[in-house]
């Protein structure tokens, strides 16, 4: 009878919602980029209590160094960044990446979301990458918008030292343009559409192509991922139902973006919004983790980092393998991934 009486207990418990147990505590950071909004769609829709947790988004960054900074700081506990992790790592911060934010792990390239804008009378033209040279670009150094004006001038055939790259900020860069204090710059999305509507004459001289492996993680320092195995895949889980949401609800993501990015209007959002669902993927594959050791090959070539790390210390995919694994609803809308570049728990890459 005792028996019995604790399996209906355990029972009648398993049946109380989310809310009415105790949440688990998460703080999280973004930036403000419209590739970043899976994190505030799963907290306005309910996925992380669905799943057992209480999130608190600390407010937009403006690039992922300001919210490794933070990370370092306490304000979170994970964070959504791409390249400025390389630079983190590499002065001794040990970071953990734990899924994609965004990016691919169906194929190599992937950079939908970025584009360089060039403002009237700059000389550059749409289509003639060789017309960068000796021109003023703005970039956010360390950042993905960095990677991929280097990535787009060696396309070119072009030095970094042919042009003049200026450290800014990407919510400034529409200022900087209509104040003709740059010629351009390199962006993630919404900015580039935000300059192409507010600048007059500003012209788009090259989206996406392919042009580099787009890298953006969920990160957190390594001593937290060791402690809080369950609550990541917990958050994991959460965030990628809220992209699958985003992309079977484009709009009314957008919608979400404008109350997360200061300023952002509905219509730059929703155009936004459609590059971004391109690469919502939150799986991991080999493809990204050839994407961050690629990232890192570059800007050594380049002579901007002066070592490197092995990629495969700095990233753990079993907790995504995992949600994978349990909930193959949650990316069924998904092209799968490649036999070639699937990968199990233990996984080693070997450029």
């Amino acid at each position: 009878m005792k028996r019995l009486l604790l399996l209906a207990i355990a029972l009648v418990a398993g049946m109380v919602p989310a809310s009415a147990q105790t949440l688990t505590k998460v703080k999280a950071g973004m930036v403000t980029g419209i590739d970043q909004i899976g994190l505030p769609i799963a907290l306005e829709r309910g996925f992380f209590e669905k799943y057992g947790l209480d999130v608190t988004i600390a407010r937009p960054y403006a690039t992922g160094v300001d919210a490794l900074n933070a990370l370092q700081a306490g304000e979170s506990e994970i964070v959504q960044v791409g390249v400025p992790m390389i630079g983190a790592v590499l002065r001794g911060m040990d970071l953990v990446a734990l899924g994609n934010y965004s990016g691919n792990a169906t194929k190599a390239g992937s950079d939908a979301t970025m584009a360089i804008i060039a403002r009237e009378g700059s000389g550059i033209v749409k289509g003639d990458l060789s017309r960068l040279k000796g021109k003023k670009i703005a970039a956010s150094f360390g950042t993905i918008n960095h990677l991929y004006i280097l990535a787009t001038l060696e396309k070119a055939g072009l030095k970094p030292d042919d042009v003049t790259l200026v450290n800014t900020p990407p919510p400034d860069m529409t200022v900087a343009l209509l104040a003709k204090g740059i010629d351009a710059f390199s962006g993630w999305d919404p900015w580039p559409i935000v300059a192409g509507k507010d600048v007059p004459g500003a012209v788009e001289i090259i989206r996406g192509g392919d042009v580099i492996s787009y890298i953006g993680f969920n990160v957190a320092l390594r001593p937290w991922v060791q402690a809080n195995g369950e609550t990541i895949e917990k958050f994991l889980a959460a965030v990628s139902e809220a992209d699958q949401w985003m992309r079977k609800n484009p709009k009314l993501a957008a919608q979400v973006a404008t109350r997360w990015i200061p300023g952002l209007k509905q219509e730059v959002a929703e155009t936004a919004m459609q590059f971004n669902i391109q690469q919502a993927d939150r799986r991991l594959s080999a493809n990204n983790y050839r994407a961050l050791w690629s990232a890192e090959d570059r800007l050594a070539r380049l002579g901007i980092l002066k070592s490197t790390f092995d990629v495969n210390a700095h990233i753990e995919p079993k907790h995504i393998l995992k949600v994978m694994k349990d909930r193959p609803e949650l990316f069924a809308d998904l092209p799968p991934i490649p036999e070639a570049a699937a990968i199990t728990p233990g996984y080693v890459f070997k450029p």
